[in-house]
């Protein structure tokens, strides 16, 4: 067994620091370093020792969490998580950290049905591990340990026949993304014209964010970026993205092409899943689309993009390099899925050459 990834919760509710305590503590791959009520403890307790990854909460007495995010960032960079409850009035501030240098956001846990606080256990785990994992701060070997079942895209979109059109020149391109992916998709969406072809993006993200998430792209791209909605047309010029906790599924009808908005179970432990929205990809659209995998932990995409390969689609991933977790894109490469292994800033110039 190697080392456990030890945990700093930042956060000034007692029950909430409470929770998430005991939904990591049962992890065996990760441990509770110690729980701070503000940032001001917090830094007291980072002088005796440091943390693998810090959970952060948005708004704390003294010193809000964005304000100690970027002194962590500019004394001693680490893997910090911001833990957010489901507020859309504060989903800017949290979009504002990841662009800080936060690696990722979680829901506060809060008390619901059995489902909902086993799918809440396996979100904030996972979020842990990938941060541990990110190039940034010490990264740490995790132990071996028993994996959850994963469901596939079975259980949201069963595999069928493939209901593909022939080749057209009017392209679609599906990404996934996860720890990480915030930054590389803001990178990425911004290198394309306004006449881009459509593209539908899966990024793991809680509800409530990914709308605010959007606006903010929407007003850094020549593109209009927006939170997917369900009918929504894939356009030229428009990039959709997927509401979080929800699955996205594209859909052909006739020459138009367009997205479905489903719930269901997690599938490859997450919903939106990637692979829900690449098997959709190689089944309504085949050789007319264009896959791109980027960073994140696990391997959500890896068969869908395989699928899509198969059905005549082009795929590049996100190379090891410029990945924060070189996870999904190596799990893709692995399947036999990938095309081009790409640095990130050259993605989506490839990608407009292949679109023409």
């Amino acid at each position: 067994m190697g080392r456990k990834i030890r945990v700093l919760i930042v956060d000034d509710a007692a029950v909430v620091r409470e929770a998430l305590s005991q939904i990591l503590s049962a992890d065996p791959a990760i441990e509770v370093m110690a729980t701070a009520a503000d940032p001001y403890i917090a830094a007291q307790r980072m002088e005796k020792e440091i943390p693998d990854v810090i959970t952060l909460d948005v708004e704390m007495p003294r010193m809000d969490g964005l304000t100690f995010l970027q002194k962590i960032m500019q004394q001693h960079p680490l893997p910090v998580i911001m833990c957010s409850s489901l507020v859309e009035s504060g989903s800017q501030t949290v979009i504002k950290a990841l662009e800080y240098g936060a690696v990722d956001i979680i829901q506060k846990p809060r008390l619901g049905t059995k489902l909902f606080l086993e799918e809440s256990r396996v979100r904030i785990c996972d979020a842990v591990k990938a941060a541990a994992r990110a190039k940034i701060g010490a990264v740490h070997p995790l132990p071996s340990q028993r994996v959850e079942p994963k469901l596939t895209a079975d259980a949201v979109l069963p595999a069928g026949d493939n209901r593909a059109m022939i080749e057209t020149t009017e392209k679609v391109v599906v990404v996934g993304a996860s720890t990480g992916g915030t930054e590389a998709l803001r990178v990425f969406l911004m290198q394309f014209p306004a006449d881009a072809p459509g593209i539908v993006i899966v990024q793991h993200m809680p509800e409530n964010f990914t709308a605010a998430f959007a606006r903010r792209l929407d007003g850094l791209c020549n593109l209009t970026v927006k939170e997917a909605a369900d009918g929504d047309t894939v356009m030229r010029g428009r990039a959709l993205i997927a509401p979080g906790n929800r699955h996205v599924i594209l859909q052909r009808s006739g020459a138009r092409y367009y997205v479905s908005i489903k719930d269901g179970p997690l599938v490859s432990r997450h919903r939106p899943s990637v692979d829900v929205l690449f098997r959709s990809a190689s089944r309504y659209a085949g050789k007319n689309c264009i896959g791109v995998i980027m960073t994140g932990m696990g391997d959500d995409g890896a068969r869908g993009m395989k699928e899509m390969k198969d059905a005549g689609a082009i795929n590049i991933a996100q190379d090891e390099a410029t990945s924060v977790v070189y996870g999904m894109p190596k799990e893709a490469v692995k399947a036999g899925g990938v095309d081009f292994s790409l640095p990130l800033p050259q993605i989506a110039l490839k990608v407009l050459q292949l679109a023409r």
